[in-house]
């Protein structure tokens, strides 16, 4: 099914685009959330006349992903976690845990735009990802401390 974006949408395009993708993801997804428009001639009209408007959203989500990036590095991520004399926990840090301890300090970060490369099971630094838009990626630390 041929659409076109009226959002980023990551691993997709950017807006404006138009693309082809499986009719259910347009059905159940895109076209719920406003991201997209079936393709055709009417729509295109449409999507002329709202671009600006557009544009000026997709602004304001890039400003406030550059915002939270900047606010992310004023925060320090530390866990204190239980380990073995080896210095291995038992468990790992999970999204969910670093998602919440940014929320405990007014950071919203989606599960989508976080990235773990490596399981953090250890004590120590360990680096992540935070892709909040399309072009923005930034590493950030997580130290483990013992408890």
């Amino acid at each position: 099914m041929k659409v076109i974006l009226t959002t980023n949408v990551k691993k997709l395009g950017k807006i404006g685009d138009k693309v082809s993708v499986k009719p259910g993801y347009a059905r159940n997804y895109l076209f719920p959330n406003n991201m997209a428009l079936r393709e055709n001639k009417k729509n295109a009209e449409y999507y002329e006349k709202i671009k600006d408007d557009m544009k000026k959203n997709e602004e304001i989500k890039l400003n406030a992903a550059k915002k939270l990036i900047n606010d992310i590095k004023q925060v320090k991520i530390i866990f204190n976690k239980e380990a073995d004399e080896k210095d291995q926990l038992y468990g790992s840090i999970s999204k969910k845990e670093i998602i919440d301890f940014l929320q405990n300090n007014n950071l919203k970060v989606k599960s989508d735009d976080l990235i773990i490369k490596n399981q953090i099971k250890s004590i120590g630094e360990h680096s992540i990802e935070i892709n909040p838009y399309e072009g923005i990626n930034e590493e950030f630390q997580v130290t483990v401390n013992k408890n």
